[in-house]
């Protein structure tokens, strides 16, 4: 009678095994969900402009109506902290007398909100422009559709700031 051997494999202990996880570990690399994206609900008449201003970017959509202004979804006056802000927003419209007759939309990002509404300005002028580029002369003389190019200029090694230097002292 032969009787069968069996071999019998001894696990060292030295060496690790992996186990297989029927749920996702927190190791595991999934990708995150993504959450879907809020589109902007424009009437197709509308005329598209970009504006910029120091660090901002206004993105303004025009269209045919009764005066509404909305800056990141909620009407100008709550967005922006002064009527000042505000009037400088229409200003093309003033200068070119439409207001009331055309609707904004606008997306502003970066930036602060004096920066923001010279953005805002900015993309109505030029969004002005594709309404009507006889506007042009107008707007230009207001000097709307100029780019302001100042901007925050960078601070230097060996400085305080920009320009300020560190305080002096002789003893």
């Amino acid at each position: 009678m032969d009787k069968e051997k069996k071999a019998v494999v001894k696990k060292d202990p030295k060496v690790k095994t992996e186990k297989t996880k029927a749920s996702p570990s927190v190791d595991s690399k999934e990708p995150a969900p993504v959450k879907p994206r809020e589109t902007l609900k424009v009437p197709a008449s509308s005329v598209y402009g970009t504006g910029k201003r120091k660090s901002s970017i206004a993105k303004v959509w025009l269209f045919p109506g009764t005066g509404i202004v909305e800056i990141n979804g909620m009407s100008a006056s709550e967005y922006l902290p002064t009527p000042i802000e505000v009037k400088q927003v229409l200003r093309p419209l003033e200068t070119l007398n439409l207001v009331g007759k055309y609707d904004l939309r606008i997306t502003v990002l970066g930036g602060g909100l004096m920066g923001q509404a010279g953005a805002a300005q900015h993309g109505v002028a030029r969004a002005l422009l594709e309404v009507n580029p006889e506007f042009r002369k107008t707007l230009k003389d207001e000097g709307f559709l100029t780019r302001d190019p100042r901007v925050k200029e960078r601070k230097k090694y060996g400085r305080k700031r920009a320009r300020k230097g560190f305080q002096f002292r002789k003893r």
